[in-house]
């Protein structure tokens, strides 16, 4: 019985020991598997002077976080650094723009941050009639480098001028809306078109600046612009710069060049000797050929706009009742305005600011162009060249070179 019991006691020692040996092999040859450092993970933000004020995670447990759970670090409160060198020009973008108009607006500035000002930390101007709630500021604000401005518009600058007879103004809207001319029987539409002409430069956040950027909600810019545009505009001795130009609509402007041939007659000490008559005339001035710059982009100086000479213009075109008694839209006033009171060579062309208003595209002309800014606009919607645009009138008038490829833009 003694030695039956011996026997099975060495049997299991030797099973527990053949175990212990299995185990030992087994656990040797198979590699243990370990939670890896959040900085194994190659989610560390390289330093660089344009991210300071994304914050780094050097040490991940004095951020409480568990290392078996990474998450990206938050980011310290407050704007990144300006990432193009150099100086700054006195310059702002500026918006004329709805509480109502706010996700719209959002989207052209999504467009204008991402594509420019994010390297310039320019600021943004925002001008409304009445007062921008609380989620306009908030939005705005966060999606712009720069520092924001919020400004309501004088009444005065937004309502009729006691010169104006309001039962006239209200038979003409009444007669363009049964012949259907677009924005023909909008109020809203004529005191925009007036403030844009006369008044938004003189708002008193528009004062310390002498640049301004127009953005309008819904826009689309397609291209990187990797120089400064205002420092451009200095540098190159320009005043006012557009990437649309065509043809008015003959019914919303009937007596405009009336009015701006008397203006001539007035004040011919405004008119330049080297002025772009013939980008808004076929026959020396005699006539208007009703071509402007689309307005709804411009960059421009805003000492000339407060010039004695623009600001005579403006007056003459205001007192004449065209904004309330037609349908005179800003675009035609401020082009004529450039096209005779400023030297052609003052006026640009921005061939690579690919933008988009509706129902309008410029595209740069050239394909290496839209590689090297990174375009993704279509070339087939380009507008430049087309008939009823007037950018080829410019290039003629200035004698300048039509980019390699414009044939195959046109209709």
């Amino acid at each position: 019985m003694a030695t039956g019991s011996a026997r099975i006691i060495r049997y299991l020692l030797f099973a527990f020991f053949g175990i212990a040996v299995l185990y030992f092999i087994s656990s040797s040859s198979i590699p243990q598997t370990q939670i890896p450092h959040v900085s194994d993970l190659g989610w560390k933000k390289e330093s660089k002077a344009s991210d300071t004020a994304v914050s780094e995670v050097s040490n991940p447990a004095s951020t409480a976080v568990p290392v078996s759970a990474p998450v990206t670090p938050k980011p310290v409160e407050g704007l990144p650094p300006a990432t193009a060198d150099g100086e700054r020009m006195n310059a702002t973008f500026v918006t004329l723009a709805r509480n109502s108009d706010l996700w719209e607006i959002a989207k052209s500035i999504r467009q204008v941050e991402d594509r420019f000002n994010r390297k310039y930390n320019y600021d943004w101007v925002f001008l409304n009639d009445k007062p921008f709630d609380s989620l306009f500021k908030k939005v705005t604000t966060s999606l712009i480098s720069g520092k924001t401005h919020y400004g309501e518009i004088p009444q005065e600058h937004w309502s009729y001028p006691d010169f104006i007879d309001q039962d006239k103004a209200r038979k003409v809207r009444e007669d363009m809306a049964q012949r259907k001319i677009i924005y023909g029987d909008s109020q809203s539409y004529r005191h925009m078109c007036r403030f844009e002409s006369g008044f938004f430069f003189r708002h008193p956040l528009m004062n310390q600046f002498e640049w301004y950027w127009r953005v309008e909600p819904s826009i689309e810019l397609y291209c990187d612009i990797n120089y400064d545009t205002f420092k451009f505009m200095r540098d190159h001795g320009k005043k006012y710069s557009f990437v649309l130009s065509l043809y008015e609509y003959v019914e919303t402007i009937p007596t405009l060049w009336d009015s701006v041939k008397d203006f001539m007659k007035t004040h011919p000490e405004h008119i330049s000797e080297d002025n772009s008559m013939g980008f808004l005339s076929d026959d020396g001035g005699d006539t208007y050929n009703h071509c402007h710059f689309w307005s709804n982009f411009e960059i421009g100086n805003l000492d000339w706009l407060r010039s004695q000479a623009y600001l005579d213009y403006f007056d003459a075109m205001d007192r004449d009742g065209g904004f309330f008694y037609e349908r005179w839209g800003d675009a035609p006033i401020h082009s004529v305005a450039a096209g005779l009171l400023l030297k052609k060579d003052e006026i640009h062309f921005f061939n690579d600011i690919a933008y988009y208003h509706v129902p309008f595209t410029h595209c740069p002309t050239g394909e290496k162009t839209r590689l090297d800014l990174k375009c993704h606009c279509n070339p087939k919607e380009n507008f430049d060249w087309k008939g009823y645009s007037c950018t080829s009138r410019f290039f003629e008038l200035n004698g300048l070179d039509k980019p390699e490829g414009y044939e195959s833009q046109q209709d």
